[in-house]
């Protein structure tokens, strides 16, 4: 209800009905269907599985006939010796990816506006985005040629230093350094482009008044470049912490082997071994939905924390 201007006499504002607006506005959400269908089949409907994780599951009885065993396989995993080195195999090499990862996107994006040859610069952000599209197997396969014992291009170049050859795929100590850069290798390109964009939307006025003033690059990039695109590295950052323990599978456990699993067993190889390896799906549901959780509250806090701190959260 708003007050007439001059008056004190309210003015009664229509309200619209649910299906006046659905009707105006009906091709919007046609667009979002396919989507919402998306979601809901594939990320809702199966969510009953994780019934699974309180029960002795068998194929034969299914979910609905198992027996209910509650928190047995919970407290069945934290007894184990395995669970703290394996927790603590997650936590470092997710916060080692998320921390040294990170801000790479962000530095190429900030070089590529401010490139004066723009030939060159999309000649270099082609470079860097194509990597990407390397598959994850092809990427190990690539390492473990480059960086072979034998006959890799590093040992190699350690060789004719006169130094002896090392073993980087198997070893303990190189096995996190060589999972996070080359996923930074294999990332920074792609993950800068919504860093680009958001950098391209910027009011060109606020460049030139800047060098009115006399202003750097350097200012420019303080002043003007990182407030403008903070809320975007923010949400970011909060999407890549609410998947902090999700750390990939499929590289870990192709590049995991004999010698290095004291530090390459991680959440997702462990839940692959046991659940599809030696068929024990309620226990691997268990660690599965454990993993889950701590990524649900990591994304909570985090986004609590942003919204206090910087004013930009995703709800």
């Amino acid at each position: 209800m708003k007050k007439q201007r001059g008056t004190n006499n309210p003015v009664k504002v229509k309200k619209q009905s649910f299906k006046a607006y659905m009707r105006g506005h009906y091709d919007l959400y046609l667009l979002l269907l396919p989507a919402v269908l998306f979601t809901a089949v594939f990320a809702y409907i199966p969510m009953y599985g994780v019934l699974m994780a309180f029960q002795d599951y068998s194929p034969s009885r299914g979910i609905w006939g198992s027996a209910f065993v509650g928190l047995k396989h919970f407290e069945k995993f934290f007894s184990t010796y395995m669970a703290k080195q394996i927790i603590t195999n997650t936590v470092v090499l997710a916060g080692y990816s998320l921390v040294v990862s990170f801000p790479f996107p962000v530095i190429l994006a900030l070089m590529l506006n401010y490139c004066v040859n723009k030939r060159f610069g999309k000649l270099v952000q082609t470079v860097t985005y194509m990597p990407y599209f390397i598959s994850v197997m092809v990427l190990v396969g690539m390492m473990n040629i480059f960086f072979s014992t034998n006959y890799g291009v590093m040992n190699e170049i350690l060789k004719a230093i006169g130094r002896e050859p090392y073993s980087f795929m198997s070893s303990e100590a190189s096995f996190r350094h060589m999972y996070v850069w080359s996923g930074i290798w294999q990332g920074t390109g792609y993950s800068s482009v919504i860093y680009f964009a958001a950098l391209s939307g910027i009011d060109p006025t606020l460049y030139e008044a800047a060098e009115l003033d006399g202003a750097s690059k350097l200012q420019k990039i303080r002043y003007i470049d990182l407030p403008s695109i903070m809320p975007t590295v923010i949400i970011m950052l909060i999407m890549s912490a609410g998947s902090l323990m999700s750390v990939g599978f499929d590289k870990a456990y192709l590049m995991q082997n004999d010698r290095n699993s004291g530090v390459s067993e991680i959440l997702s190889t462990y839940v692959y071994k046991v659940g599809l390896i030696d068929t024990r799906y309620s226990f691997s549901a268990a660690i599965n939905l454990f993993n889950s959780g701590i990524n649900f509250v990591i994304l909570l806090v985090v986004n609590k924390i942003s919204a206090k701190v910087g004013e930009t959260s995703l709800w």
